[in-house]
Parts: C-alpha cells; structure tokens; sequence
C-alpha cells in the first residue's frame, strides 16, 4: 500500500485515506462570468498530463480534512514530497533518485 504524508498531521498514512484533487497551482480568474466557453472548458477540463515529476492537489479526507499539495513521479507513482497549500512549488530536482 501507498504511503502519503500529511504536511499538516505531521504523519504517513494510508492512500485510502486521500483523494487526488487534480492538478496543483492553477490560476483561477477572479471574474469566471467574464470568460468565455473556450477559457472555461480549458480552465475546468484540460490539463497537462506529463510523464514525469507532477503537482498535485490532494485532499486528506480520513484526517485533517485539509487539501496540500504534492511532488509525484508518474513514472514511479512515488511521492516525492508533500506541502501545505499556499506554498511554492519546491525544488525537487536533489530529491530524484
């Protein structure tokens, strides 16, 4: 079983107890009203789908409640590292092996 750690819990925790929340660090617009159909289909349905070191949004449902957001290899499925919302994407080229 997959291991994810909470950056808020301060723990490693079963998978089960997390939902993916799809892609980290998307710039919503302010005025959703004022865009049109091809900006809205791209915001809430198209994103990038890389092989390699993704961003993520997730959410520990079984724990705090809280959404964080992660470095994962979709190569490996292996989480590189975990850290609260509202955070900058951390440098994770020294933590590939």
């Amino acid at each position: 079983m997959l291991l994810i750690r909470c950056p808020y819990c301060e723990e490693e925790r079963p998978e089960l107890e997390f939902r993916h929340a799809g892609e980290a660090h998307v710039a919503r617009s302010s005025e959703i009203s004022d865009i049109s159909d091809e900006a809205f289909e791209q915001f809430f349905f198209i994103r990038s789908n890389p092989k390699g070191i993704v961003f993520e949004r997730w959410r520990h449902l079984n724990g705090c409640a809280r959404f964080f957001n992660a470095a994962r290899d979709t190569v490996s499925d292996r989480f590189l590292t975990t850290y609260k919302a509202g955070e900058p994407k951390p440098d994770v080229a020294g933590l590939l092996k």
